[in-house]
């Protein structure tokens, strides 16, 4: 079976993961499959709080983000959208909120071809 060239961050990733940080609060994770989709993922060029504000809709001076070199994962965190539980929360356990991260397309120059079989 061929192996494809990853195209998402997704992708690059074991897992990728959000959860309620309190009430206020969402963090996600990134956990890389390897240090090489570390470098790409932990790359300020192509994710960065000015990406996240893009992508969630919130201010960038809000979001926090954490690399964690010896793990091979990124955390970052931002406040809700509206409170947990609030009339307006579709998402409670904000369960769903990585999506859009996990989607989001490899810069180009990330992207890798594929070995040749022989």
């Amino acid at each position: 079976m061929a192996e494809t060239t990853p195209t998402t961050l997704g992708d690059l990733a074991f897992e990728v993961r959000s959860k309620n940080a309190g009430p206020f609060w969402v963090t996600m994770e990134l956990f890389l499959r390897d240090a090489e989709g570390y470098r790409v993922a932990a790359d300020e060029s192509f994710l960065d709080e000015g990406t996240i504000a893009r992508l969630y809709g919130v201010d960038a001076a809000d979001v926090q983000m954490f690399r964690i070199p010896s793990l091979n994962v990124v955390k970052i965190s931002f406040p809700r959208p509206v409170a947990q539980a609030s009339l307006r929360d579709r998402d409670i356990h904000s369960g769903q909120h990585h999506v859009p991260l996990a989607l989001l397309p490899l810069p180009s120059s990330a992207l890798t071809p594929s070995p040749t079989p022989r």
